[in-house]
């Protein structure tokens, strides 16, 4: 998270490093031509996984995805980037 925290604006005035995790349990099945960091070939892998999620500024998007992609171990690590609208941005002065 310390790699991600250091590429990226703040986007809560006053804090950094605010990220959430969880405990998770992941599942894929491998197939052939992958080249998987945990599992084998035909075979359904269960692994405990951490999930993180945190907010950034599009501007980031393109530096923290390609961080992600440098320090993952997995060959396609699961990225979701979904938009959202800031608390802020719906209080009317």
């Amino acid at each position: 998270m310390d790699s991600i925290n250091n590429i990226m604006e703040p986007i809560y005035p006053g804090y950094e490093r605010a990220f959430t995790t969880f405990d998770v349990k992941g599942t894929w099945k491998t197939l052939e031509g992958s080249h998987p960091y945990n599992g084998k070939t035909g075979e359904i892998t269960i692994a405990d996984e951490l999930r993180v999620e945190f907010a950034a500024y599009d501007k980031d998007l393109e530096s923290i995805i390609n961080k992600i992609i440098e320090i993952h171990p997995y060959e396609e690590p699961g990225i979701d980037v979904i938009p959202m609208i800031g608390w802020k941005d719906l209080i009317r002065p």
